[in-house]
């Protein structure tokens, strides 16, 4: 599967000089990243700020929701964080659906340390905003640019 990238995203955006520039992968049922948080991800010393791993988590969920050929939102997102993740260590969340319905579909994602480790687990509930194809158009004609 191809995903659709937003030129500027935080999470994905290739051109956003402050953003995580995460890539994606799926094997059809679920979808991963790796990502290696740097010193400017930090929250308390060392360790990988909270609310960027919550980012991480909520944009690989978000990829699910396109396996079914929707873009979703998230409605809600409850997380249990088990481990700190440490600055320079590479994670691999993964994510997948855990039920679909038509313009709701409930997600669960967990975030693993290098050493195999579960770091961060979440459970969320996306609402459905539109059809990938319908994107593709209107990001190919202006450029991935959102007036």
């Amino acid at each position: 599967m191809e995903f659709l990238y937003d030129h500027m995203g935080f999470a994905c955006g290739e051109q956003n000089p402050q953003g995580l520039h995460l890539k994606f992968e799926t094997n059809g049922e679920k979808v991963w990243s790796t990502f290696t948080p740097k010193p400017e991800h930090q929250g308390y010393p060392g360790l990988m700020h909270g609310g960027l791993i919550t980012t991480v988590m909520d944009e690989v969920m978000a990829r699910c929701v396109n396996l079914l050929g929707f873009h979703g939102v998230t409605a809600r997102m409850e997380l249990r964080f088990r481990e700190g993740i440490p600055i320079g260590e590479t994670i691999k969340v993964e994510a997948s659906i855990v039920n679909a319905r038509k313009t709701i579909v409930d997600l669960e994602a967990n975030t693993y340390l290098s050493n195999g480790k579960l770091a961060a687990e979440a459970k969320a509930r996306f609402m459905v905003i539109g059809k990938i194809e319908e994107d593709k158009k209107f990001m190919n004609s202006n450029n991935g640019v959102k007036n």
